[in-house]
């Protein structure tokens, strides 16, 4: 007679699913199949790989042929040769990426949010024209300068590099730093102060063909590993009137880029959150103590029950985002409010993650470590917590709080 033990059935337990409230699901059809496909692409080719190149901090571009294959150039914008779509589909695709590795989802942003988003919302008509289809077929790859060294949040006043015009060409000098893309990537969007009416301008600089211009890549980061940052130095860089974005004329016009991309970090900070969650709750279900998986432990699942709870705060807060850029009312504001809320509250549910792994949760070989450590960064770029928190606090009281 066999043994009650030896008759009871495996347990089946649920799959790890971050998307709690399937928001997911509320795309149309025809944005909903190429989100799928993206985290097929992610799961397929990035999955597998990603850890080695984020411990050797390297890229790796032997991806980039199939991302070309994914047609999701331009996503968000219209015409160009771009793939359009919703904003919703832009930011759950920024999500899809970083929910597997946030570096991929950096690189995505930036070429495809800050450079062809700059492009897209400050350049003349044959501007567009000329840079963003071949941006959108992923044969120019850009990156976005405007971070400085001595200058981060006081960009808006402080910037240091200067542009002077001098006919038709315009004499830049500066130096940008922390810009992801930049050692390899083929065009910079580069933010300068024209020292004739002291307003920021941007121009699109041609890396590999300027002279003058020179890039050195960021070593021994402790996030972002897989991300390529660089220090630009440029030291009497030449760039034509017809490579100066037409339609920026003040740092005001650098706000129109950044409320867009600050909206796609908050998805990037919930896809590292939902990494993270999916990551710890399979090892939770699978690592014994005492005799039985420790997911059956009340503080354990407590714990796993946060960690949810903070995503899928998050990725409803970024729908109802999506929903007024749709409709033409997000505010600098609105942006900020998501910005620093969804990486708050990811910083809090990586740090989670890391501890239900306890020792294993410091090695990269259980993919937590590189959530943990990812998140810190995207914490900080885009503009800081606090920085976000008192353009909401001016938007609130009324009253502006910065020195």
């Amino acid at each position: 007679m066999a043994s009650p033990a030896k008759d009871r059935k495996p347990v089946s337990l649920p799959a790890p699913n971050s998307d709690f409230y399937e928001l997911v699901e509320t795309l149309p059809a025809e944005e909903l199949a190429i989100v799928k496909q993206v985290r097929t692409f992610m799961e397929t080719n990035i999955a597998p790989i990603i850890t080695k190149y984020w411990v050797e901090d390297a890229f790796p571009f032997e991806i980039l042929p199939a991302i070309k294959e994914l047609n999701i150039g331009g996503i968000g914008m219209q015409g160009y040769g771009c793939r359009g779509g919703s904003a919703q589909l832009f930011g759950l695709i920024a999500m899809e990426m970083a929910r597997v590795d946030s570096s991929i989802a950096t690189f995505f942003g930036v070429h495809n949010g800050l450079a062809m988003g700059s492009i897209y919302l400050g350049g003349s008509e044959e501007q567009k024209q000329k840079w963003l289809p071949p941006m959108a077929r992923w044969e120019k790859i850009g990156c976005f300068g405007l971070t400085e060294p001595l200058v981060g949040s006081g960009t808006s006043r402080g910037m240091l590099t200067t542009a002077k015009r001098d006919g038709e060409t315009w004499i830049i000098n500066g130096e940008k730093k922390w810009i992801g893309n930049a050692p390899w990537c083929d065009i910079s969007i580069i933010w300068a102060r024209d020292v004739a009416d002291d307003q920021v301008k941007a121009f699109i600089v041609e890396n590999k063909t300027t002279p003058g211009f020179k890039v050195e890549k960021i070593q021994n980061k402790i996030a972002l590993k897989v991300v390529q940052n660089g220090l630009i130095t440029m030291e009497n860089c030449r760039i034509p009137e017809a490579n100066r974005l037409q339609q920026d004329q003040s740092f005001r016009d650098t706000a129109r880029v950044l409320k867009m991309t600050r909206f796609m970090v908050g998805w990037e900070a919930t896809g590292c959150a939902m990494g993270a969650y999916e990551n710890a709750l399979k090892y939770c279900q699978e690592r014994l103590q005492f005799g039985k998986p420790i997911a059956s432990f009340q503080m354990v699942q407590d714990l796993l029950a946060k960690m949810i709870a903070n995503i899928t705060a998050s990725q409803c807060l970024l729908v109802r985002m999506g929903q007024l850029q749709a409709e033409g009312k997000l505010t600098d504001a609105h942006a900020s409010l998501a910005k620093a809320f969804t990486t708050a509250k990811c910083r809090e549910t990586v740090a989670w993650a890391r501890e239900l792994l306890g020792g294993n949760g410091i090695t990269a070989d259980y993919n937590v470590a590189r959530f943990f450590a990812d998140a810190e960064a995207l914490y900080s770029y885009e503009g800081t917590f606090q920085i976000q928190n008192l353009i909401l606090g001016k938007a609130i009281t009324g009253f502006s709080a910065f020195v």
